[in-house]
């Protein structure tokens, strides 16, 4: 059971995170050849506030 963990900034509608999650599932199935009700996709959506790049959070780093 092969599980794909994306950590994304919060803000993706679910059609955005729908389609991820195909284009992961159908990318693991092709590359490993395991059965696509086998592949588990767990998306993470992290406050920009929660995220730290270069020693400032995201937020400040890119600001809406």
């Amino acid at each position: 059971m092969p599980i794909v963990r994306v950590d994304l900034w919060k803000g993706r509608d679910y059609e955005k995170k729908k389609e991820l999650i195909k284009k992961l599932t159908d990318a693991v199935v092709e590359s490993i050849g395991c059965p696509a009700d086998a592949v588990h996709i767990v998306i993470n959506d992290v406050e920009k506030s929660d995220w730290g790049i270069g020693g400032l959070p995201a937020s400040e780093k890119y600001p809406d």
